[in-house]
């Protein structure tokens, strides 16, 4: 059967969308075809617009999903933002693909989940570790473990730009209007509260967001090759001038997660879940999502008897954003259910909450 191509309009056109989407969208014209372009920056649509051969071009998101051509709408834009566009885009029976964090509040996401359920489309959470070739070989792996004894969840970064600038050619302009600055930092702020009941200045309100920004990918792929947690049984933060960093213990019954976390100054990037039996461990490591084609790779340590041995896969070269926008397409044409639901992300602010319940 012929695959149909579907039409994608994109909302929110940053470094994630210049570096990741755009890129892996137009290397995949047998799938995808860009159709429209929405930014605040009205030159950072009429650029791309450009670059890209897009004729619709949009500064605001309400207006690009009322565009009737559209099968598709990825929200890329910023999380305070994310629940209104998804939800405009439903109510005009669009698909839907919402980079991370999904949403801010447990009540965006119940809203969210209503209003697909009402028009029937398809919503998926673009956490792209959990596509990886090299984390679905290894969680069917742990699933076949005798007995989990022990298991460290680790992402310890710098800054983004030592991986972007050497690397890719990003564009910006200084044209957003004050107006708009203002109301998301307003929206934040209200957002960021009706979640932990925490006002802007408190130190740990940065925490959350740091939670929902590079926390929810590590903590989702835990859900997945783990399950859901029992609780929190200890967690401290710290921050320094040019660092900060989250360490959890949490708590899986017969066994412990220790989840460590943090953003420092070094040009480097260390992101793994490695799972611990008695006589064999597995480990996924990832490397910055900003350099496309570097592999992810998983790793199994096994001794019998006196017989130790050490294994590195690397399944493919493709790196996860195009398997997961691959699987996407697949999700739709075939009617499926994405394994990265609005559902599935409820749980990670379920475990956000356990978190920041047992920091305060």
């Amino acid at each position: 059967m012929e695959r149909r191509i579907l039409n994608v309009g994109l909302i929110g056109l940053g470094e994630v969308a210049q570096i990741i989407h755009l890129p892996v969208l137009q290397s995949l014209p047998e799938y995808y075809r860009i159709t429209a372009l929405c930014d605040i920056s009205s030159r950072l649509v009429e650029h791309l617009g450009q670059q890209y051969g897009v004729e619709e071009r949009y500064t605001n998101a309400a207006d690009l999903v009322r565009q009737e051509d559209i099968d598709i709408v990825f929200v890329l834009n910023s999380d305070e933002y994310h629940a209104e566009c998804a939800i405009e885009a439903i109510r005009r029976r669009k698909h839907v693909f919402m980079e991370k964090p999904m949403c801010l509040t447990f009540e965006e996401a119940d809203a969210i989940i209503a209003e697909r359920d009402r028009y029937g489309v398809t919503v998926m959470v673009g956490y792209m570790r959990r596509y990886a070739a090299s984390f679905v070989e290894a969680v069917k792996e742990i699933g076949g473990l005798d007995r989990i004894a022990y298991a460290r969840v680790r992402d310890i970064i710098g800054p983004n730009h030592f991986f972007i600038r050497p690397t890719s050619r990003t564009v910006s302009f200084d044209d957003i209007p004050e107006a708009a600055k203002a109301d998301r930092k307003e929206r934040a702020e209200r957002l960021g509260f009706a979640a932990t009941g925490l006002a802007p200045d408190s130190p740990l309100f940065g925490v959350y967001r740091f939670l929902t920004g590079l926390g929810s990918h590590d903590l989702s792929a835990m859900r997945e090759a783990l399950g859901m947690p029992a609780g929190v049984l200890g967690a401290k933060f710290s921050q320094q001038q040019g660092s900060v960093f989250l360490t959890v213990l949490f708590d899986y019954g017969t066994f412990t997660v220790t989840y460590e976390t943090g953003m420092d100054q070094q040009g480097r990037f260390d992101a793994h879940i490695e799972v611990y039996a008695s006589h064999k461990s597995v480990k996924v490591q990832y490397d910055t999502p900003y350099i496309r084609h570097l592999p992810t790779k998983w790793y199994v340590n096994e001794t019998s008897g006196e017989n130790y041995k050490e294994s590195v896969m690397r399944p493919t070269l493709t790196d996860p954003y195009t398997l997961e926008l691959k699987t996407l397409h697949e999700i739709i044409a075939e009617k499926r259910t994405p394994k990265t639901t609005p559902e599935d992300y409820k749980n990670d602010l379920i475990v956000f909450k356990m978190i920041m319940d047992k920091l305060q």
